[in-house]
């Protein structure tokens, strides 16, 4: 989302001295002992949760809050080896841990290795599973490196950072604004306990514009064009078709910037250049080598799963080339859109645009054995990219919004490492429990679609659909350029069979005009306080009432 979109801003009344730090303060040490342990704790907890809730709902929770509210529990025990997690920025370290080893283990690791087990491959599972922990270590990595940079800038709304971190500043200062937090945390409650999708209300409060309108606007045509105009695009694959246009102008759009930016830090010395434009120079210059950096490992994690699994084998040599820069191309098309539309809206279309990045192999004639492998490679590039982002906007709030202060960066690179530690467990945990849910026939319910589109094919007319709506994806996307991202919203709406989270994403839209219409620039503060709590309340009823019916399955 973007229309000019800033996110939250440093609180000005009760708790603010709590957020940002001294000058002189450190930051803790993810590390440290007694981080160290409740990260690993909470990462094979959160992993182990992230699995069965995939396996078995086919959704993964968001459990970061699950991770601060358990580092604050502990900052209340009269234990001086808990002292330590009265910090919020300890709390953090709890959160970024635990978040990146449920999306790690559930999104990343579980999810690609099913596919070629569905498909009769059980030997293609571990080499499978060594390519796709790389893919995701990298994939975090790399957000790490990019956050704050003109691609995905920390002033961007990421709402369920800002949710995160609005739940621990009210833990740790209390006052008004803890009261307009709960306010919003009982209204997500009560609105998820009507199975109303309040994580689309709340974004719609804090996320930009033109972005969210997008967004809304492509969840309802996505709802209602089949009962009132007899037109199932979902089956014509139009939003696929949307989101290829779209994707390939914001990869464009991209390299633009890094071009454009790299121009301006030419001109510096010969030029008065303000602080801002230096220091957006010195992000496109970061981006740029992270962007060269990643393609280079991207790559390399191509020729290791085609020669791991085997699949060098039944192509000739300029097929397998084609293949391993296709496959490398993919991913970073695929990070890019996830990362965009995770940062804007909150959501993030993992599944579908790696059901995209199937489809186009497909139509390019790879073998069925590569098909497994694209589709599996493809599904691990992203969720930990998003997941990263978000958890590195909490950080970012917490710390006071100080970008590019020594506490900042310090704080980033803690987090990554706790978000590393969490990745990590997460690897091991799927190693060991895979067996157990093959052995049982339960892998990601998605997995049977991406097998099912290896086995059929594609149509001409499928492919004639994917190059026209092409198009008008791309034109969007142009028209709205890289501060909006129209294009890529719209067809994220597009590729979501819920016209109810429209509706609220329109409330959300509404409410907000109303407020900034009463209150005026006051408005912006109280609204992001309000709807973390609605994400917050929404994201803990669904975890809760997940892990439920989990367990009952």
């Amino acid at each position: 989302m973007h229309h000019e979109v800033t996110a939250v801003a440093p609180l000005e009344d009760e708790g603010a001295g709590h957020t940002a730090p001294p000058p002189a303060a450190l930051h803790p040490k993810a590390l440290a002992p007694a981080n160290l342990i409740l990260t690993v704790v909470l990462s094979v907890f959160g992993a182990i949760v992230g699995i069965q809730m995939l396996a078995s709902l086919g959704i993964t929770p968001s459990t970061s809050l699950i991770g601060a509210l358990a580092a604050m529990t502990l900052a209340r025990v009269p234990l001086a080896m808990f002292r330590g997690f009265r910090s919020v920025h300890a709390q953090n370290l709890a959160q970024t841990s635990i978040s990146s080893a449920t999306f790690g283990a559930a999104n990343s690791l579980f999810l690609p290795i099913g596919i070629p087990f569905l498909f009769g491959l059980p030997q293609m599972v571990v080499p499978m599973l060594i390519g796709v922990s790389l893919a995701m270590l990298l994939d975090a990595w790399l957000l790490y490196r990019m956050f704050d940079t003109p691609a995905f800038p920390a002033k961007n709304p990421w709402p369920l950072g800002i949710a995160a971190a609005e739940a621990i500043k009210a833990g740790d200062s209390g006052g008004k604004q803890a009261w307009l937090l709960l306010g919003g945390l009982a209204t997500g409650v009560a609105g998820a306990v009507f199975k109303l999708p309040m994580s689309a209300f709340g974004v719609a409060l804090i996320g930009g514009l033109g972005a969210m309108t997008a967004f809304g606007i492509g969840l309802l045509v996505r709802g209602y064009s089949a009962p009132l105009f007899g037109f199932d695009i979902g089956t014509r694959y139009v939003p696929h078709g949307m989101m290829i246009g779209a994707g390939l102008v914001a990869l464009v759009q991209v390299a633009r910037v890094v071009l454009k930016k790299h121009g301006r830090a030419a001109d510096t010395d010969s030029t008065a250049a303000t602080k801002e434009a230096l220091a957006e120079a010195r992000g496109a210059s970061v981006l740029g080598r992270s962007l060269k950096l990643g393609g280079a490992g991207y790559l390399a994690i191509m020729v290791l799963l085609c020669a791991g699994t085997g699949i060098y084998t039944g192509m000739s040599p300029g097929m397998l080339a084609l293949f391993i820069v296709y496959g490398t191309f993919a991913a970073f098309v695929h990070e890019l859109i996830v990362g965009i539309a995770a940062m804007h809206s909150g959501w993030f279309p993992a599944f579908a645009v790696a059901l995209i990045s199937l489809l186009l192999g497909i139509l390019i004639g790879f073998p069925p054995e590569a098909l497994v492998v694209l589709a599996g490679f493809s599904a691990a590039t992203g969720p930990a990219f998003a997941d990263m982002g978000y958890d590195l906007k909490a950080g970012h709030l917490l710390r006071g919004e100080a970008s590019g202060s020594a506490f900042e960066l310090e704080g980033r690179r803690e987090q990554m490492i706790a978000g590393m530690v969490g990745f990590g467990v997460a690897i091991v945990v799927v190693a060991c429990a895979y067996p157990l849910f093959f052995a049982n026939h339960q892998t990601a319910p998605i997995n049977a679609a991406y097998v099912a589109a290896i086995k059929a094919g594609i149509s001409g007319e499928t492919a004639r659909n994917l190059a026209l709506w092409a198009v008008p994806g791309a034109l969007l996307q142009l028209a709205g350029g890289p501060r909006q991202q129209l294009g890529v919203l719209f067809a994220t709406g597009l590729l979501i069979a819920s016209p109810m989270a429209g509706w609220m994403v329109a409330a959300g839209i509404a409410c907000r005009l109303a407020v900034h219409a009463v209150l005026g620039a006051a408005a912006r503060e109280r609204l992001e306080v309000f709807a973390g709590g609605v994400i917050a309340g929404d994201a803990l009823y669904s975890f809760f009432s997940g892990a439920v019916k989990s367990l009952r399955k």
